[in-house]
């Protein structure tokens, strides 16, 4: 192959990664590998000096995708030169000072303030031009209502999930084919969601790392010539401000090392360091090139990596049917703990990497924390793609979706999807049959008492069996059968989660629910047109949604169950006296059993409960008014009323 062809080769594979990664919330390749494979293009393009039309080297980014309003950025804005190595950083800095801060793994936003509102959010997009998130900005949980600056305003910064929220909105995901792969995909998800209601349930955060403009003539000297003036200035107004610190170059590996340390303990996602000139005159006169700005660049980490063997290869089918890869190789210490497992994702990752049994393969964790390949050293290529599923035994099928190859098992009645199907049936979050965990149902279906879901309201046909089973008798039997009587009783928006329609979560069915009433056939006769009309339903969920009650079979299964289940209509509090108020809560409670039933109570009557205090703040409700704890102080310094529960109720 030569240069030219190995160049068009190079951009294909990073433009692929790239508009899966920024379009599709999905990752085919680790960030190392895209690393690399950038560099070779850039170095090919150095020595060819040739640059391909569609070179990522020189496009910024890709369309935007969705339904929300589009709008150009006033200037492009570009991505930063990067760089691992700490001396380059001190070399580029020649002699100036600057401000090193986090370099976040979220989704870049930028607000617009006018006399003191928030009046407009745009995402980065493709770099010239981004999406109209304004509705969902203001329900970020630390974004400032009102600021006190009434001159134009205009900031550019990450939005973020927290690892901590992360863990706890997959932790209420009882399906773990559901379950969201990292935050960075899940805060792009909830910024650009139509229904700001999604946005508010996802905590999502909003750290500011540069100001763009503040006015014009008004401006004080000191935030036209300091960057790190900039972010005091910001944090004045109540923003939340990227971490960071003055540096030189004689101090800068100190720093680096500083925050290198403490990437364990962060809450939040970072993937390196922006190293950006304190003296902001110097920084602009430096003006930029075709891709870079050049008053600041980027530092990501040199990951620590780990040669190892490759032992085995792990094919977990799931409910969807897909067959994920799991490399399985001799445990490795990495960062500072043992690492012997990976996801490899799917079958072109599997073929890029030309993995196979007993190769030495090099692995790190991405960031510092997710266990990735970096690359295989022998590249043997022997690894067999199983031609039958590891659960039943029945044939695979190779998908090709979007350019990336995947594995699927295509027998309905495969004991992996029906196993995990009935559990997702049986969860919390959906029909909350309490007993009947996965490995109770793996016995069930192996004993031959479940076929289809409706059979679980006929598991008294099988009292004797169960009572004598292993690990079962009649307390167990009895508790089983109560549950799954008190189930009958069912809300509709827990029955459609618990189908288990692909693309449908639980935050989704409740919103098709209220759309539709709560009227089952309503929702079973909708048309995609009609689903996608409802806030926050796209293509996508619309087309899984038909296509499953398209299905004879299905409906047919539905049809059993609805002579099982009796729905019942939730009720909604239809006086929204607090609408549009945010309350914080915190502290032991006296009225309501916990922060859950009290939370819930606030938010049928309109209002939103987040949890940290900002000047969007309303009301910080803690028994204890006259604590010294950090979110009364906070309170306090931004006049954030605190009030009681007696005075909440009263309210």
């Amino acid at each position: 192959m030569n240069q030219t062809e190995r160049m068009k080769e190079l951009a294909e594979l990073l433009n692929q990664a790239s508009r899966a990664y920024y379009q599709e919330d999905r990752e085919i390749m680790s960030n190392l590998e895209y690393d690399r494979l950038y560099d070779e293009l850039v170095r090919l393009e150095k020595e060819t000096n040739t640059v391909l039309s569609n070179s990522p080297t020189i496009h910024v980014g890709y369309e935007v995708l969705s339904e929300l309003p589009k709008e150009a950025h006033p200037s492009p804005m570009l991505s930063l030169d990067k760089t691992k190595d700490v001396d380059a950083l001190a070399g580029w800095l020649g002699g100036k000072e600057g401000v090193l801060s986090w370099k976040l793994d979220g989704l870049t936003v930028v607000l617009t303030y006018e006399d003191g509102e928030l009046v407009k959010a745009v995402t980065r997009g493709n770099g010239e031009v981004g999406e109209v998130i304004t509705n969902n900005a203001r329900v970020f949980s630390n974004i400032p209502r009102k600021i006190s600056y009434r001159e134009r305003l205009t900031i550019r910064g990450e939005a973020v999930i927290k690892y901590s929220d992360f863990e706890k909105i997959n932790s209420e995901i009882e399906d773990v084919d559901a379950k969201y792969k990292n935050p960075r995909n899940l805060c792009s998800g909830s910024v650009r969601q139509l229904n700001n209601e999604i946005t508010a349930k996802r905590n999502v955060h909003f750290f500011a790392f540069s100001m763009v403009d503040s006015g014009g003539v008004e401006t004080p000297e000191e935030l036209k010539n300091s960057f790190s003036a900039r972010f005091r200035f910001l944090a004045d107004l109540g923003f939340d401000v990227v971490e960071y610190r003055l540096v030189k170059p004689d101090t800068i590996h100190e720093a680096v090392k500083d925050f290198a340390e403490r990437i364990p303990q962060n809450d939040f996602p970072s993937d390196g360091l922006v190293l950006t000139y304190e003296d902001i005159p110097y920084g602009e006169s430096l003006g930029r090139t075709a891709k870079f700005p050049r008053n600041a660049i980027a530092f990501k980490w040199a990951d620590e990596q780990a040669e190892t063997v490759l032992r085995h290869v792990e094919w977990s089918p799931s409910r969807t049917g897909l067959i994920n890869p799991v490399a399985v190789f001799e445990p490795v210490e990495l960062e500072g703990t043992t690492v012997s497992r990976a996801s490899v994702h799917n079958i072109s990752i599997v073929k890029s990497l030309k993995l196979g049994i007993g190769d030495r393969i090099m692995v790190y964790k991405a960031n510092m924390i997710i266990p990735q390949i970096a690359e295989n050293k022998t590249m043997s290529g022997n690894l067999p793609i199983p031609e039958v599923c590891p659960a039943c035994g029945e044939k695979t099928e190779i998908r090709n979706e979007n350019g990336t190859e995947t594995l699927y098992c295509v027998n309905p009645s495969c004991p992996a999807k029906n196993v995990k199907r009935f559990t997702h049936f049986a969860s919390r979050n959906a029909m909350n049959i309490d007993g009947l965990s996965e490995a109770t149902m793996e016995k069930f279906i192996d004993k031959g008492f479940l076929h289809t879901l409706d059979d679980i309201y006929h598991l008294d046909n099988h009292r004797e069996e169960i009572c004598e089973m292993e690990g079962f008798g009649e307390k167990s039997y009895e508790n089983i059968i109560h549950s799954i009587e008190v189930s009958r009783e069912a809300l509709l928006p827990q029955f459609i989660y618990g189908l288990g329609i692909l693309n449908v979560g639980l935050a989704n069915a409740k919103v098709i629910c209220r759309y539709f009433q709560d009227e089952l056939d309503q929702v079973l006769c909708a048309s995609p047109e009609e689903l996608c009309e409802i806030e926050g339903i796209g293509d996508v969920i619309a087309d899984s949604i038909c296509a499953y009650f398209k299905d004879e079979k299905n409906l047919a299964e539905i049809g059993r169950l609805r002579n099982e289940l009796h729905f019942v209509k939730e009720e909604r509090n239809t006086e929204q006296d607090l609408l549009g108020k945010v309350f914080v809560v915190t502290g032991s409670l006296n009225h309501f059993p916990n922060r859950d039933a009290l939370k819930k109570v606030i938010e049928d009557r309109g209002g939103k409960v987040t949890g940290s205090v900002t000047g969007n703040t309303d009301y910080l409700i803690n028994n204890d008014i006259t604590s010294n704890s950090s979110k009364n102080q906070k309170a306090k310094k931004l006049n954030v009323p605190i009030i009681s529960e007696e005075d909440f109720l009263n309210l």
